[in-house]
């Protein structure tokens, strides 16, 4: 982390941490702007429809190619990876441009992230 550069602001465990049926989800890394997540979401309904439809499919190869989506997906919303917490926010947001980068090459959208 740059000097000059602190993480994030401190945030609770309610602001961390989504709890369904008992089991723990990090939640979005609040920072990022909205049309961001839309497009890291779009990318994420996407890969998990993908699985479903392999999965059906009985397909292991493309199961593991929508997982993948999934999980690029995931890391640039910041649910998986480095606790966003722990991050400088420009850290946070090249993460979730990478991961859109990664996920339009991936399905050849040629739109690119805004800065």
């Amino acid at each position: 982390m740059p000097q000059n550069e602190q993480p994030s602001t401190p945030s609770t465990d309610a602001e961390r941490w989504l709890v369904v049926n008992g089991r723990r989800w990090r939640r979005t890394d609040p920072s990022l702007p909205d049309d961001v997540v839309e497009r890291l979401k779009s990318h994420l309904g996407r890969g998990r429809s993908g699985v479903r439809a392999a999965k059906r499919s009985d397909d292991a190869e493309a199961v593991a190619a929508a997982r993948r989506l999934v999980g690029i997906a995931k890391h640039g919303l910041g649910e998986r990876g480095p606790y966003w917490w722990d991050s400088p926010q420009s850290d946070r947001l090249e993460r979730a441009h990478d991961a859109l980068r990664q996920l339009d090459a991936l399905d050849g959208d040629p739109t690119p992230p805004s800065a």
